[in-house]
C-alpha cells in the first residue's frame, strides 16, 4: 500500500425504500443524493460546498447545549 494513511472518514448510507443515498463527510458536512457518484465527487472535493452543521441546531425544541467546563 503506497501513501500515508489519513484519519478522514467519509460514509455513505442508503436510505432504505428509496433512491437516496445520504452522505457525511469527516468535516461533519452532509448532503443526500440518488447518483453515488455525485456523492462521492462531493466529498473528495472538500472542503468545495461543504457547510458544516453546528450539532446544537439538531437539538430539540426546549434544550440547550451545556457550557464544557
Amino acid at each position: 500500500m503506497k501513501g500515508t494513511p489519513t484519519a478522514e472518514v467519509y460514509r455513505i448510507d442508503w436510505l432504505p425504500g428509496t433512491d437516496v443515498l445520504h452522505g457525511v463527510c469527516h468535516c461533519g458536512a452532509e448532503r443526500t443524493a440518488e447518483d453515488p457518484v455525485e456523492l462521492w465527487q462531493w466529498m473528495l472535493a472538500h472542503p468545495t460546498g461543504h457547510h458544516p452543521v453546528d450539532p446544537s441546531e439538531h437539538l430539540p425544541n426546549g434544550h440547550r447545549k451545556e457550557p464544557r467546563s
